[in-house]
């Protein structure tokens, strides 16, 4: 047999086995007729081709047809293909006979070198026109091809890549091979001898296509170890071969040393290559490595990731638990617990799930498993542990894991690439052996699980530190009335040796220090029970500013009240308000001499109560209203003061419903206004009522 017959024996050989197996898979589907007449034409042309190298059949024009039905048979099937995916992602647009248009075009383009011998044309036109023909044949291949690959979904091309890989070189060749004889007037006779071989190298690539499109309804299936098994001989087949090679080149540049050292270069190539077949861990990086590129996977990962994230939400279910049996279905086990981080660095246990076995609660951060988990980030199988532990780098597990019980699998969470936690699963009834599909899904979900436990760590977080800043807030609040409170004490002790033996003075101290154990009773409770306040009552603002102007009147310059004739009601806490309105007053004598002017003033606009506290003293700037002003724990009283007075000042007044206004000119006094709601029995009276003022000092 000369070398063109091996070629294309070859090739009929391969594309018999391809078109024997698409024969045995076929469902009925019109596109895996397609492919399987396609096959077929390819196995004709290199039957007919072989036969013409044995004088089987006469040269001529039986190689030509033979070119065009194989051709146009595989042109119609990457037609069908384009067309299939374009009335998919349109809606079915597309008509059933639009294919048809193109396939008739492509077969009309494919005949018109044959049409052309009719014409009375000599042979050079005619072999010229053939071979023009030809060239045009693959080029339209790859045009298709590259329609195919245009129109697919990047998610979607891994199931079609290897069909356009082979043809896609199969029509480069073509292509290079008739433009060399169309510009030589000449067929190369290399080029058509390794034809054959070319064609038949494709054809398992065709095959992996076919056994990744189920709409082919072509589900080719060969035994996962003949796979490994038969790479595994090719492979060795070609080392040895190699290793051969080489040696011979020894032997013959190495002198008289030559045959020693070939047969030590070929014992060592022999022994490398027995412990590279008999290692475990390189057989199945072999194993996984056909899994993946060869097969069909096992999952319907769009399917499992909608089920998967449906089950982490669950309406009435805890995020821990929905973790464990999100997880735990994707492999059938009943149930689990799940390990997240501690405020310390380890891991504490969180919850379980239909799990009864004792468990410690804490794992240090630097335990092996959890320094293992963290590193390499792999699903343990506690029964492949056992097993073999030194598959796992021989990692200690804690002894709660180890002693005999229901825990199958340790599947780490990794946020980020930080270790958030991990999910103990049990072993179900139906628990087998995971390969690495299964582990790789695992991981998958695992990751996809620690983003929602590590945002349930952040919200658990979050709460305890907002628990804390409202203590620390009604901390701070208390701190400060107890500090006005105190004012008041010191006030009365530097007063007492002085007016001691007046009875008003004692009578004064005694209403004192009574509504100062009032207030400071009434804090303790509110600091107690963690709620500031007490509940709103209706207020009259002239008995409420006319209480806070005779409290500040022992100091210059003396509060004056400005007040209606009738009386302006609000609804609000009667202390806090006070205390309001105690500060701003406080404020306003601090910040003005002796000899200048306090106002308060009382007025009513569209159903709000206006307080005015008004002074001419030093004033403040913009900058400092803005920036500083109502900004908590920003004091200009240097350690005297606590910068929470304004801030809490108008943050009481805005939850009435109100607002509290600043107008100030440095050196000119400030103006403080307090808008606070009517109470709604009396808005109407107020509102046509004729409201006069009169002056009140104390």
């Amino acid at each position: 047999m000369n070398v063109a017959s091996f070629s294309y024996a070859t090739a009929l050989i391969a594309y018999l086995v391809l078109t024997l197996l698409l024969i045995t898979a076929w469902r009925g589907r019109l596109l895996g007729l397609f492919a399987l007449l396609a096959s077929l034409a390819s196995a004709c042309w290199a039957g007919i081709v072989l036969a013409m190298q044995h004088q089987l059949l006469p040269p001529g024009q039986w190689a030509a047809v033979a070119e065009l039905v194989r051709n146009a048979a595989w042109f119609v099937f990457l037609s069908r293909v384009l067309l299939a995916e374009r009335e998919r992602r349109s809606g079915g647009r597309w008509a059933q006979a639009s294919w048809w248009i193109v396939g008739g075009g492509a077969l009309l383009t494919l005949a018109l070198p044959l049409l052309s011998r009719p014409l009375g044309l000599g042979p050079v036109e005619v072999t010229n026109a053939v071979l023009l023909g030809w060239v045009l044949w693959a080029i339209f291949g790859l045009v298709l091809l590259e329609q195919i690959i245009r129109n697919r979904r990047p998610e979607q091309r891994w199931g079609i890549k290897h069909l356009c890989l082979g043809l896609g070189a199969v029509f480069a060749f073509d292509l290079f091979f008739f433009s060399d004889a169309l510009l030589l007037h000449r067929i190369d006779p290399a080029l058509w001898q390794a034809r054959g071989l070319v064609h038949a190298l494709v054809v398992p690539l065709i095959a992996v296509s076919a056994a990744r499109n189920p709409s082919w309804s072509l589900e080719v299936h060969v035994s996962r170890h003949a796979v490994f098994h038969s790479a595994t001989l090719t492979g060795a087949g070609l080392y040895l071969l190699a290793m051969a090679a080489a040696g011979y080149y020894i032997r013959y540049f190495g002198g008289a040393w030559g045959a020693v050292l070939q047969i030590t270069f070929l014992f060592a190539a022999l022994l490398f290559l027995l412990a590279v077949v008999f290692s475990g861990q390189l057989r199945a990086r072999l194993r996984v490595l056909l899994s993946r590129h060869f097969f069909n996977f096992k999952y319907d990962y769009r399917e499992q990731w909608l089920s998967f994230t449906t089950a982490l939400s669950r309406p009435g279910v805890a995020l821990p638990e929905a973790v464990v049996s999100a997880l735990g279905g994707l492999v059938d086990s009943p149930g689990g617990m799940l390990w997240v981080e501690g405020e310390h660095g380890g891991l504490e246990f969180c919850v379980q799930y239909n799990w009864i076995t004792p468990q410690p609660q804490i794992l240090a951060a630097e335990a092996p498993m959890v320094e293992f988990l963290r590193r390499r980030a792999w699903v343990i199988d506690l029964d492949e542990y056992h097993a073999d532990p030194e598959r796992y780098q021989g990692v200690e597990l804690p002894d709660w894991l180890c002693a005999p019980s229901t825990a199958w699998l340790v599947i780490p969470l990794l946020h980020r690439e930080m270790l958030c936690g991990f999910v103990v699963l049990a072993r179900g009834a139906t628990s087998t052996r995971l390969n690495w599909e299964d582990r790789s899904l695992l991981r998958t979900a695992g990751r996809q699980a620690a983003a929602h436990v590590a945002q349930h760590l952040a919200d658990q977080a979050l709460m305890r530190a907002r628990q804390f800043e409202a203590f620390n807030q009604l901390s701070a609040y208390v701190a400060h009335d107890l500090k006005n409170l105190l004012a008041q004490q010191s006030l009365i002790v530097s007063n007492a040796e002085r007016h001691r033996d007046n009875p008003a003075f004692l009578d004064d101290v005694i209403h004192t220090v009574r509504s100062s154990v009032e207030r400071m009773t009434r804090l303790m409770e509110q600091l107690r029970e963690g709620v500031r306040g007490e509940a709103p009552q209706r207020l009259d603002l002239v008995l409420l500013l006319s209480e806070v102007v005779h409290a500040r009147s022992s100091r210059a310059p003396v509060p004056v009240l400005e007040t209606p004739a009738s009386p302006l009601c609000v609804r609000a806490d009667r202390e806090r308000l006070l205390n309001v309105f105690s500060h701003l007053v406080q404020n306003a004598q601090e910040a003005t001499p002796p000899e200048g002017r306090v106002r308060l003033g009382l007025d009513v606009e569209e159903g709000f109560a206006i307080v005015e506290i008004e002074d001419d003293g030093v004033g403040m700037s913009a900058e400092f209203i803005r920036d500083r002003l109502f900004k908590p724990f920003d004091s200009t009283k240097g350690l005297t003061g606590m910068g929470i007075g304004a801030f809490e000042s108008r943050e009481f007044v805005r939850l009435l419903g109100g607002d509290l206004l600043v107008h100030s000119r440095p050196g000119k006094g400030s103006m403080f206004r307090v808008c606070l709601p009517l109470d709604d029995d009396v808005q109407q009276e107020t509102a046509v009522a004729g409201v006069g003022h009169h002056e009140v000092t104390s």
